[in-house]
């Protein structure tokens, strides 16, 4: 939706007269550097939000050994309209445990069952495949966020030894799968940028090596796509899909796939629009508490050095916007970071020179710019 005014299918029912209440878990590494960027534009947007912090973390763990406490899910589910997430991964947790029980944990735990990802770039300066243009790369992918590997069955047997046997059970439910593939036709079928007269949806999948768990992926895609004959339906197998991300990326509009392939393939996206530093995403249940996060991970090697590059912060909370219901938020938050972007005035890892600090000022100006205007 960069670029363009947004239309957001999956968001909240309107609250007239209560203010939205936000949960902001800043996390380890540069979790909390940038989370605290983007939280000074929340003023400037002029739309008043109750934010409450909550320490969940590694450090709050080596101190406390808690990671989600008890409760945690039901007051976030009740109480909250959308959680604000920076990163989590600690070094000193090598297990990664805070990062399971925490992050998947309400990923699960409030089945936020859509992993949404724009793919879309905002300079052309930024995209390192030869020739293509904003209008080139310019699509979403939404990932199923609850089921696949990441639900953790399996296990191992005669461990550590030369005689190991290790199983991962990729888990597929017709339930699951076919509602993350219906979510992509609703998006698909809003405007939001496509410079394709006829919406399009493709569904990624590896059924020719999986023919059972990517068999349901088929038969599901057949019997939604027939009931959406205004929609150009597509599928690809993910080693192809992969290659045409890079070689045409213009020919998506709206990619559905699984949990472990729309990982993969989410962070490919982001390498064609400029790398982690730009990407954000949404792990969301429709009209309920949803969760935001920049998915760049809490890169602990630069954190407190002024090198995290906060724009993905800056675009998580766009889409945050989006989700409850003030889409003119995430708008001008966009075109905000886009007019940064232009202009060069960003962290290193995007060509610049700047600090943390300095692209938060940058895009705050920015704003101010677009409010005097």
């Amino acid at each position: 939706m960069t670029g363009v005014d947004s239309v957001y299918p999956f968001g909240l029912a309107p609250a007239p007269g209560r203010q939205r209440r936000i949960a902001v878990i800043a996390g380890d590494g540069i979790g909390p550097e940038v989370v605290a960027q983007a939280l000074r534009v929340v003023e400037p947007l002029g739309v008043p939000l109750d934010i409450e912090h909550f320490p969940w973390s590694a450090e709050h763990y080596l101190k406390t050994k808690e990671t989600l406490p008890t409760g945690a899910l039901v007051r976030l589910r009740d109480e909250f309209d959308a959680i604000f997430f920076g990163a989590l991964g600690d070094p000193r947790v090598p297990d990664g445990v805070v990062a399971r029980d925490v992050l998947l944990g309400l990923r699960f735990g409030l089945d936020l069952y859509i992993n949404l990802r724009p793919v879309q770039l905002l300079d052309e300066r930024l995209c390192p495949v030869k020739g293509k243009t904003r209008r080139d790369v310019n699509f979403w992918v939404l990932r199923e966020n609850t089921e696949g590997p990441y639900v953790q069955m399996g296990g191992s047997f005669k461990r550590d030894t030369p005689d190991e046997v290790a199983i991962s059970e990729d888990l597929n439910t017709r339930r699951g799968v076919e509602r993350i593939i219906r979510a992509a036709y609703t998006l698909a079928k809003v405007p939001h940028g496509s410079a394709h007269p006829t919406p399009r949806v493709c569904m990624v999948d590896k059924a020719n090596a999986l023919p059972h768990a990517h068999g349901l992926w088929q038969r599901t895609f057949r019997v939604v796509a027939a009931e959406h004959r205004e929609v150009q339906s597509s599928h690809l197998f993910v080693d192809v899909a992969a290659m045409e991300f890079v070689r045409t990326p213009e020919r998506f509009d709206v990619v559905v796939t699984s949990n472990l392939f729309g990982d993969i393939l989410t962070d490919l996206g982001a390498a064609i629009c400029g790398g982690l530093g730009v990407a954000a995403s949404g792990n969301i249940h429709p009209g309920r508490c949803s969760l935001f996060e920049p998915v760049h991970g809490s890169a602990p090697d630069i954190a407190g050095k002024g090198l995290a590059n906060p724009l993905a912060a800056f675009l998580t909370l766009a889409m945050l916007y989006d989700h409850l219901g003030e889409a003119h938020c995430g708008d001008r938050l966009r075109k905000a970071v886009e007019q940064v972007v232009l202009a060069g005035r960003v962290t290193r890892d995007l060509g610049g020179t700047l600090s943390t600090s300095e692209c938060g000022d940058a895009v705050l100006a920015e704003l101010a710019t677009a409010t005097r205007n």
